[in-house]
């Protein structure tokens, strides 16, 4: 099978599995991300205790990539610290930036870098980045309420 195919196959499965489709039980960050642009939203909820992130999750509607990219990052930053989660977000936003184009840098990504080619596709890059923004608003409005 040629790797587009196993890219394309991932995506699809992530839009449309379940596990990460849901509201988190006893969420401290909790966010909406709305890509006006083709009406893409979701809420992405998170328990984060200690500086980890125990669960992630997220509800909404939108296009595969959106909803693919929400599973994904759900996946892969659950059980990571916040720390970690951010330094991979920012790798992420760098390879659909087409900042970050070695395949080696990519691994650390897991299932995430199945989304590499959104970036030769302008139109979805948006969908693909809304969750991981999400994150981010949702990390900074908690740190910045804890200041207060």
């Amino acid at each position: 099978m040629a790797i587009d195919a196993v890219y394309t196959e991932l995506i699809t499965e992530h839009s449309r599995d379940k596990r990460n489709r849901r509201h988190v039980e006893g969420a401290t960050h909790s966010r909406r991300g709305v890509n006006p642009s083709c009406g893409d939203e979701l809420t992405l909820e998170m328990r984060v205790r200690e500086g980890i992130i125990e669960d992630a999750a997220f509800t909404g509607s939108g296009c595969a990539i959106s909803q693919a990219s929400a599973s994904m990052m759900a996946d892969l930053l659950r059980g990571r610290s916040v720390a970690e989660a951010d330094r991979l977000t920012e790798k992420f936003l760098g390879m659909i930036k087409g900042e970050i184009t070695e395949e080696a840098e990519f691994a650390e990504l897991d299932e995430a870098a199945a989304l590499q080619g959104v970036s030769k596709m302008p139109a979805r890059v948006k969908c693909a980045v809304l969750p991981w923004h999400t994150y981010i608003s949702a990390i900074e409005e908690r740190e910045s309420d804890s200041k207060q």
